[in-house]
């Protein structure tokens, strides 16, 4: 819906209303702790037409709480200083001024969606005097019969004291503009800080570093694999008793084994299949992203991600569920739920938690009982039926174990081997490289979320997603070569943590991040923070996880294929 109002800008009449919204105000330095505007004790203008209301799903779920200023504006209609209400100041009022002084609290506004901020008042250097901005002088521009730029200043300063009437003005100005509609929004990105040298610096780095490691992969597995084809082939040619003698080592001894189903294939498969599905929900959205300039509206990328989400289910439940099949899985329709519902359990779990303290601070981030059944109802009437569509696609289509190499029915005993060959360290050291390349990535997207910037270079990020896949199936690729010639053949979680623990290194970020880049303080502000960092870092490692073992996996199916086994 909001593709299409975009594709039909709103137009106006000369003389026509034009609607001033109230949106959230909260502390400047908590950018998520929001609470209704009229949750301070402002008062209202006199004008009553336009009631409270919610646009989309995405606007509900980031507590945008739009309501009517009550303001008096016409299109073209200059309003000269006027008084639209006064604020009856008793001491309750005062102490919820002062509070929100002293937490230096903004708000936010819209005419025609375009965004503008305003400050709620100041203190004096002693800060015993509080002072309240009383006078909204409004500057529109206009270009033809469209709305193209908005600029606020806050005057009239006025003191605080109890039992005193205060009153609160505005006043409108509109001058010609320029500025084509479609660049109104420009103004509020921030191309210094978003296509600074060090941001570009960081990809060129970041190339350097895929080019560095695709050829290292190469040299050493193109070499090291033709001496080890050259030494089983000899192998080969010898009789008996000679091979008996001979220094048997390497990857080719566990041939019967390296197919064997993982530990826990149930919940192996259902990450796999959560993890293509988290690949391709990035890389549409990038995309749509990349083309719509989704942050001029509301809540828009959100909704994209959800829609996109619920639409790639059968992704999810082709992988997961042919995985499943491959490795033997009976119990299909257990495997498919768990697939299904492991991503939007953990957002919604991480959210139903975050929301109780937000209720408890009557914050507008609180998500109404509506917009939950809305979302349940995504789950169960979406999600579900076309994971379960995939699911039988995937079974069917892909599902048979097709290896190049026989399961051996009795599993191979793994011999002793150095402490930097075990799994558990391959796992730990798997995820600096991946998360080396997409850190500085890291530090703009979490600045244009926690902080008061819009991101909107997302070729940057595609650039990025690109990279990180590439260090991703390098890295489990090296890993898991040293791991098969050490003759251990649990490859397939190995190869998926080793590329998920970049999650953990990236979670390890958020919290430097969190001490020395932001002021955010309060339990609701840091709570919401840790929650969603936490979710974010978990899709990320799981994204990766699964990169990383379908890369390793067509390795590890192409070495067995090329090599001779009787």
């Amino acid at each position: 819906f909001n593709a299409i109002l975009a594709l039909f800008p709103l137009q106006y009449t000369d003389k026509e209303e034009v609607v001033l919204w109230m949106n959230t105000v909260g502390p400047y330095h908590n950018r998520q702790e929001t609470y209704k505007y009229f949750s301070l004790p402002f008062c209202a203008g006199s004008k009553k037409t336009i009631s409270h209301y919610h646009e989309t799903l995405g606007e509900a779920l980031q507590g945008v709480e739009l309501e009517f200023s009550g303001l008096d504006i016409k299109f073209k209609d200059e309003v000269m200083q006027t008084t639209y209400c006064e604020i009856d100041l008793d001491k309750a009022k005062r102490d919820a001024f002062v509070y929100a002084i002293k937490n230096h609290y903004w708000y936010q506004m819209y005419i025609d969606d375009l965004p503008i901020w305003g400050i709620v008042g100041e203190a004096d250097e002693n800060g015993e005097d509080h002072y309240l901005w009383t006078y909204k002088k409004l500057e529109i521009g206009f270009n033809g019969n469209r709305i193209v730029d908005v600029n606020l200043t806050s005057e009239g300063k006025v003191r605080l004291v109890p039992n005193t009437r205060i009153a609160m003005s505005y006043s409108v100005k509109w001058k010609k503009s320029d500025v084509k509609f479609e660049d109104r929004f420009d103004k509020y990105l921030d191309p210094s800080f978003f296509q600074h040298r060090i941001h570009w610096f960081s990809i060129f780095n970041s190339f350097m570093m895929v080019i560095f490691l695709v050829g290292l992969v190469s040299m050493i597995l193109m070499r090291t694999l033709r001496k080890d084809y050259a030494r089983y082939s000899k192998e080969e040619e010898m009789d008996d008793m000679d091979r008996d003698l001979g220094d048997e080592y390497g990857w080719k001894q566990v041939h019967g084994d390296v197919f064997r189903p993982s530990s826990h294939p149930l919940i192996f498969s259902s990450l796999i299949g959560s993890g293509c599905q988290i690949f391709s929900v990035s890389f549409i959205v990038i995309i749509v992203a990349m083309v719509e300039d989704l942050y001029t509206e509301r809540g828009s990328m959100l909704s994209t991600a959800i829609f996109v989400y619920a639409a790639t289910s059968p992704v999810n439940g082709y992988f997961g569920g042919s995985l499943y099949a491959k490795q033997g899985g009976r119990r299909w329709i257990k495997q498919m739920f768990i697939g299904a519902f492991l991503i939007p359990a953990m957002v919604c779990g991480t959210a139903f938690f975050i929301n109780f303290i937000a209720i408890y601070y009557h914050a507008s981030r609180a998500i109404p009982f509506g917009t939950m059944v809305a979302v349940c109802c995504i789950c169960f009437f979406v999600i579900l039926p076309l994971n379960l569509v995939g699911t039988i696609l995937g079974r069917n289509l892909s599902g048979q174990p097709n290896f190049p190499c026989r399961v051996n029915a009795v599993p191979r005993p793994i011999p002793e081997k150095k402490w930097f060959m075990e799994p558990a360290v391959i796992v730990c050291l798997g995820g600096i490289l991946p998360f080396g390349s997409i850190f500085i990535e890291m530090y703009f997207i979490f600045t244009s979320f926690w902080a008061y910037k819009i991101y909107y270079v997302y070729g940057f990020m595609m650039l990025v997603l690109v990279i990180l896949c590439i260090v991703t199936v390098c890295v489990t690729i090296v890993c898991t070569y040293f791991l098969l010639n050490a003759e251990d053949y649990r490859w397939q979680w190995t190869s998926f943590l080793s590329a998920a623990s970049t999650a953990v290194y990236v979670y390890m970020y958020s919290f430097y991040y969190y001490f020395f880049k932001t002021k955010m303080y309060g339990l609701f502000q840091t709570s919401f923070y840790f929650g969603y960092m936490a979710v974010f870092s978990t899709a990320l490692g799981i994204m990766c996880g699964a990169v990383g073992y379908m890369g390793t996996s067509a390795f590890v199916r192409k070495i067995y294929t090329n090599v001779k086994i009787d």
